[in-house]
């Protein structure tokens, strides 16, 4: 018969509190095993094999930043720059590595719930932004995840053998999305049950993550071995080359640089700003706000403590770092082979009528238009459009493959144009596989995420019904993309809001960990020291510095944004958060000041 578990447990100051109740702890015979387990793993010299059983919050990481973001984000890498950007997905998650793992060491040093430990011991602003740009991007990301689904099951899973796919009546629309909710809600619901059914919700995330590795890792890899790719070219892509943020990269570099001098000028000035942005992006948001907040609750959740430290390092690394690496990479070695410095012959054409029945030309007519206004000068008004098109079709080869190199591309395109390789079948499956599942496993993890926010908003940190609730709103949020994700005028403020506060709450949220990994109140003597305290600054500086980039690029192009709006309303957020941040500084000086009679008062 297994044992009663072990209540009010003493710890090295008096009895052991539970983190998520604030009450006497109670180590389940699960999480006693566990321990237990490491312990006895570490005596052999098996760690390893211990740590891949009890791995399990580096997965869900895994599964949230594996999601429509990422696939978006990994195919423009590869169409812009080739395979020559292999390595900013390294640097990327390096960096995301070192702040989660910075968290997760707080958390499980201290045995505090962070918002808790932030609130009261670093600056009460810093942790409800946090909890509140951490609700706000679930729910509206929760959004796109149910439409990337949809378009999946839509344009390749069910159009296999010769189906028409399921259509875009509303109807459908609303029934598939139902299912889809009803589905990644039960999944949830057990993690919340612990036990076997948590197990079980493990299980399924490491075989959707796994799933989503082997469509597209088969995929490089027959690129590979069908020579659509040089590995020398794709190992020459890992090593960093910082001077891609000036200077265009992949083989659009050799075609600016072949131009004429008023052709490079212009070219520079319209691929490099979305060229820096891309990069920048990629580099933050490979750990997103909500991310930051999964890690140390996921782990809180599991019982994890001190003695879970080297293994909360190492799920890290196996969970989410190594899955993301190859996906991404994958993703972007496939784009590079489709689409980078390509067009089709027609586009190549200096014939008007020729090049106009290209499937490309409407998407790069506005920016070739651009660069013959450009040309023309003040006598562009007065130049009539037939004019001008004529002088599209006119301009050299390169130019219109500069064009092309911006225009953003979409998994199901891809599918496309690697069906010769593959098979059409073959390229329908593969990628409406991998696509549904980074769309199916990020609604997972959103839900589950909003539960743990909505228990500490509610000031409730063990509430069954506030995590209930938390899951209900993320989903039915999302669930609502029929309504609100197609309309592109709503879409575009949403994410505006959204997109921007998260954004602008990650370097913050870094910032917040800086201080408590450097803070003796808060970590006392498992605070790092000497040459260890300075390798962590480093690194979580280096990450503090690339999230603190990704949020002035962002507010940069709200600053150029055509629409004045959108300037006005981030920098009316920026304003008022930053200002609410120096009062819970000033706050936090006082508390920290007055005596303990006063503090209590």
């Amino acid at each position: 018969m297994a044992s009663a578990p072990e209540s009010n447990p003493q710890g090295p100051t008096g009895p052991v509190k539970n983190p998520l109740t604030g009450g006497p702890a109670e180590i389940s015979d699960k999480v006693r095993a566990d321990r237990e387990l490491l312990r006895q793993a570490q005596a052999d010299g098996t760690t390893w094999r211990a740590y891949v059983k009890l791995s399990g919050p580096g997965w869900l990481q895994s599964a949230i930043t594996l999601g429509g973001g990422s696939l978006a984000g990994s195919l423009f890498l590869g169409v812009l720059g080739g395979t020559s950007m292999l390595w900013l997905q390294l640097v990327a998650i390096v960096l995301g590595v070192v702040m989660l793992s910075a968290i997760s060491y707080v958390t499980l040093s201290t045995g505090r719930r962070p918002f808790e430990a932030i609130n009261s011991e670093i600056n009460p602003a810093l942790g409800w932004g946090w909890v509140i740009a951490t609700v706000m991007a679930n729910m509206i990301f929760c959004m796109p995840q149910f439409s990337l689904c949809y378009d999946a099951l839509d344009k390749n899973l069910s159009s296999i053998g010769g189906g028409e796919g399921l259509g875009g009546a509303a109807t459908t629309k609303w029934t598939v999305t139902i299912a889809l909710l009803l589905a990644a809600g039960s999944i949830v619901m057990l993690n919340l049950r612990g036990g076997k059914a948590a197990k079980l919700f493990d299980v399924f995330l490491k075989g959707l993550i796994g799933l989503i590795v082997i469509c597209f890792f088969g995929v490089a890899i027959l690129l590979l071995a069908k020579g659509e790719i040089s590995i020398s070219n794709m190992l020459a892509g890992m090593i960093p080359d910082f001077t891609q943020f000036v200077r265009p990269a992949g083989d659009l570099r050799e075609l600016i640089s072949g131009l004429a001098p008023d052709a490079q000028t212009y070219w520079l000035g319209t691929l490099m700003p979305t060229q820096r942005s891309v990069m920048i992006s990629a580099i933050a948001t490979a750990v997103g706000i909500n991310m930051t907040f999964l890690l140390p609750y996921s782990m809180l959740a599991r019982g994890w403590d001190k003695t879970f430290r080297g293994l909360a390092r190492f799920d890290l690394a196996t969970g989410m770092a190594i899955p993301f690496v190859l996906v991404t990479s994958c993703v972007v070695i496939a784009a590079a082979s489709s689409f980078h410095n390509k067009i089709d012959a027609k586009l190549a054409s200096t014939n008007l009528a020729e090049m106009q029945e290209s499937p490309l030309f409407a998407k790069v007519e506005g920016d070739l238009l651009k660069r013959v206004d450009a040309t023309l000068g003040a006598a562009a008004e007065s130049t009539d459009q037939e004019t001008k098109l004529n002088m599209v079709a006119a301009l050299p080869e390169a130019e219109k493959r500069l064009a092309a190199a911006l225009v953003k591309r979409d998994a199901f395109e891809l599918s496309k144009t690697l069906a010769p390789l593959l098979g059409q079948e073959n390229a329908k499956l593969v990628f409406g596989l991998g696509v549904f599942g980074m769309g199916f496993s990020t609604i997972i993890i959103l839900m589950l995420i909003n539960g743990y926010a909505f228990r500490e908003i509610s000031g409730r940190p063990n509430s069954e019904g506030m995590f209930i609730l938390g899951v209900a709103v993320a989903g039915l949020t999302g669930a609502s993309w029929v309504a609100l994700w197609t309309d592109d005028s709503l879409r575009f403020w949403l994410a505006i809001f959204a997109s921007t506060f998260a954004v602008m709450l990650l370097p913050i949220a870094y910032f917040t960990f800086f201080l408590m990994m450097n803070s003796d109140r808060i970590l006392g003597s498992d605070r790092p020291t000497g040459s260890s305290r300075l390798v962590w600054n480093v690194l979580m500086g280096l990450a503090t510095a690339g999230a603190t980039a990704a949020a002035f690029t962002s507010l940069m192009e709200k600053y150029h944004d055509p629409n004045p709006l959108s300037f006005r309303i981030v920098a009316t957020i920026w304003v008022v958060y930053g200002i609410a941040v120096v009062l819970g500084f000033w706050w936090q000086k006082q508390s920290h000041s007055a005596s303990p009679d006063e503090r209590a008062t």
